[in-house]
């Protein structure tokens, strides 16, 4: 049987004010062409298939268009992301075609879509019978901790080990129940001993974002969204993100994105291709004086987008637009003198940073001293209740 594994597509997303629209609809092309030309049975979307919760018109098009080319191929089964509100994605979930499965209700995920290889080419089929696919929407703490308790008014630990360890165990007791079936689950998490980037969008419960890997055991293919480096978790290709489709970031720019090719053997042995995904435009650093960028030392990097650092000790005059005259896909321009005197510099700030941290070093900067331990409680207490009413209303 063969799959295709992809996720963090982030449909409506911008990078530094530049709209990606174009570029997503690049690669959604080139992903149904893929999974035509290799002969895909299951496409799986391991989560955050929009950027926000309430995503923009032309998004929710996209969506909807890819999804009915590639089910004129193959089965595709969605899950939804921290970035996705559960609901709108899955709405009209329960009369979509056979051939489109979105997985978006925690109450429902020990509840497989068999997929038959060969479903649609019985050539294809490859003897081992169908395989079980479950689906692990993002699974925020605060808001399934009671609902996927296995007592009864015994809430869950309040953490994503606790939670996700809880929905594998649901799903394990399904697959006890079909003997030598074989198994796939999509989960939108962040699994211990992978490693992030510095755009994907903070999930801290309790001082803690990681799953343990071991979480997934006893499953024959774990297909990972949330990260986007493309990378495996632990030995061997079992566990695996697929990463995102294009770069979100410049902490991104050197990633080959992909999209990930599975092969799952009759006996539940996985073989794993990566199929790197077109590039509409290059992510590129440039770093250099107003004379070096103007006397073409940078030409190659013209048609990319680009961050620009001027390195002049003073100040050029109409820095913007002699730069843009150069790069006119500049997204970022910056002085930065190389003759400035030292200082120590601020902690940098990323989408992985977190809150809480970033929190305590304001207070360190606007009081002079360091938060004691109840002060941090309080920032964290704070954070994690905005962060849970955010949720809410992306879940509505």
């Amino acid at each position: 049987m063969r799959i295709l594994h992809t996720g963090d597509w982030h449909l409506g997303r911008t990078l530094l004010g530049a709209d990606l629209l174009g570029h997503q609809a690049v690669f959604l092309d080139h992903l149904v062409q893929v999974v035509r030309d290799r002969a895909v049975d299951l496409v799986v979307v391991a989560g955050d298939v929009y950027d926000r919760a309430i995503p923009p018109v032309e998004a929710v098009r996209m969506l909807s268009d890819v999804l009915v080319r590639l089910a004129g191929t193959a089965t595709v089964v969605v899950t939804p992301g921290n970035h996705d509100s559960a609901v709108r994605l899955g709405f009209g979930a329960g009369v979509m075609s056979d051939r489109v499965r979105i997985l978006a209700e925690p109450g429902r995920l020990a509840e497989p879509v068999l997929v038959d290889p060969g479903s649609v080419d019985a050539g294809r089929a490859d003897g081992g019978g169908p395989v079980a696919v479950y689906g692990l929407p993002y699974l925020q703490p605060d808001m399934v901790r009671y609902a996927l308790a296995p007592v009864p008014d015994e809430p869950l630990a309040r953490s994503h080990q606790a939670v996700v360890g809880a929905a594998m165990d649901r799903v394990r007791s399904d697959l006890a129940t079909r003997p030598g079936t074989r198994s796939v689950v999509v989960a939108h998490a962040f699994v211990g001993g992978a490693l992030p980037s510095d755009s994907e969008q903070d999930i801290r419960v309790g001082g803690v974002d990681r799953v343990a890997e071991s979480t997934f055991d006893g499953i024959d293919y774990v297909a990972l969204g949330h990260l986007h480096g493309p990378q495996r978790v632990g030995a061997g290709d079992r566990i695996r993100y697929a990463g995102s489709p294009l770069a979100f970031s410049f902490g991104e720019r050197n990633h080959t994105k992909s999209v990930t090719l599975v092969d799952i053997a009759a006996d539940g042995s996985v073989t794993v291709e990566l199929l790197p995904t077109p590039v509409p435009r290059r992510l590129v650093d440039v770093r250099g004086s107003i004379e070096q960028i103007e006397s073409g030392a940078f030409a190659e990097h013209a048609d990319a987008w680009v961050r620009v650092a001027v390195t002049d000790t003073v100040h050029p005059e109409r820095l913007y637009a002699r730069v843009k005259d150069r790069f006119p896909h500049a997204l970022a321009i910056t002085h930065e003198p190389t003759d400035a005197p030292d200082r120590s510099p601020a902690r940098a700030v990323s989408a992985t940073s977190d809150p809480v941290e970033v929190a305590a070093d304001f207070v360190t900067y606007a009081t002079g001293g360091a938060p004691d331990d109840l002060e941090r409680a309080i920032l964290r207490d704070a954070y994690e209740s905005a962060a849970a009413t955010l949720a809410e209303q992306g879940a509505r």
